[in-house]
């Protein structure tokens, strides 16, 4: 008998007249669920119960839609995921023959064949998001009993991690030879973290430079990558002069970042123009625009700030993606056990003296027993 457990329940699998049977037994009890599985065997034997037939499996392109539907109702929060998983779907979709492939017949040879074709086009980054999108996708499709088994999908290796930091002088480099608006969105990055679609999506309405309980005020940010993204950030001193400056020259836009046609500036715009300043400063590639929230949030866990507070500044929607830039030096290590020092040693003085007048009362009787008795 074959059961596995799926959440919180077991499910029964096994071969009857050549067709796989596979359903929920909607038991937790391991014991159980052989039992209901035995008596399923029983019933098929006896010919009082039947295979169900499944339909044949849609092909990839015919799945496609019903795969952005349920992305577009459990992302509903999540605008620029559901952009996402649109844009990695078409990309498997421009590969013909795992497109017109029904889902049960996707196997680990033709995602390969996909791997190759694509890795001849754009990056392993590139690469590994569109082989996500397909797992996902497929592991939806056996969740709905239209395929029984996902096949193994392997991430390529040596992707390239965007861990670039700029160090301050780069940073007074990048930002004095930055032409507007570049300078000033690279400045606020730099100092709030805030992510590239984030600072050019801001409104004025979002920019309080004027609040009580604010030293140099502070941006809303009012949606992002995740509901997480929902928040505050403090502003810095030049920050905040770079804010007073550009609202003075504004030309009215409810943007802070407005293009030409008065909407929000184009990512790909901005992109062009840090492409060129970077090659022109001899700056490495590994330097993207993401880089200056990077940058950001390093400085912050240099500084000693603690995970939870860079989860809430960045807008993460955990904090194990925040502890990866807690990195404490060898000083600060020396400096945490020297504050765990410092306060033993004051317990132990407080537990001294308590114990001391005790000490003392003892000695004295019993000198003065000495002296009676001599």
């Amino acid at each position: 008998m074959s059961i596995f457990k799926r959440g919180r329940v077991y499910w029964y699998h096994f071969v009857f007249n050549g067709q796989h049977v596979q359903e929920s037994t909607k038991q937790g009890n391991p014991r159980v669920a052989r039992q209901i599985e035995a008596a399923y065997r029983t019933k098929l034997a006896k010919g009082e119960v039947g295979i169900k037939e499944r339909a044949p499996a849609p092909t990839l392109k015919d799945f496609a839609q019903r795969f952005i539907d349920a992305i577009q109702v459990r992302c509903a929060a999540k605008t620029r995921t559901v952009e996402f998983y649109g844009q990695q779907l078409a990309r498997l979709l421009d590969f013909e023959p795992l497109a017109s492939t029904r889902l049960s017949e996707i196997d680990e040879a033709l995602i390969e064949s996909f791997v190759q074709h694509r890795s001849t086009q754009v990056s392993r980054a590139t690469v590994n998001r569109a082989l996500a999108t397909l797992r996902r996708l497929l592991r939806l499709a056996q969740e709905w009993r239209v395929i029984d088994r996902v096949p193994r999908i392997r991430i390529l290796n040596g992707e390239r991690n965007r861990d670039f930091v700029l160090n301050h002088a780069q940073e007074i480099a990048y930002l004095k030879a930055s032409p507007q608006p570049l300078k000033d969105i690279g400045l606020l990055i730099v100092d709030t973290g805030l992510r590239v679609g984030e600072a050019l999506a801001l409104q004025w309405r979002d920019v309080h430079l004027d609040s009580e309980g604010s030293r140099f005020g502070f941006v809303h940010v009012r949606e992002g990558k995740s509901r997480e993204a929902k928040r505050n950030v403090s502003l810095t001193p030049r920050v905040l002069q770079m804010f007073k400056s550009r609202f003075d020259s504004s030309k009215h836009s409810p943007y802070v970042f407005a293009g030409e046609t008065g909407k929000p500036m184009l990512v790909s715009s901005l992109d062009h123009a840090h492409r060129r300043l970077r090659a022109s400063l001899n700056l490495p590639q590994g330097f993207v625009l993401h880089s200056l929230r990077h940058t950001f949030l390093t400085r912050l866990g240099l500084a000693g700030v603690e995970a939870f507070t860079i989860m809430k500044l960045a807008g993460h929607g955990s904090v194990v993606v925040s502890q990866r830039y807690v990195h404490p030096t060898p000083q600060a290590m020396e400096n945490a056990v020297a504050k765990l020092d410092a306060m033993n040693s004051r317990a132990l003085e407080a537990s001294s003296a308590t114990e001391r007048p005790e000490v003392a009362t003892l000695s004295a009787t019993s000198i003065t027993r000495l002296l009676v008795s001599s």
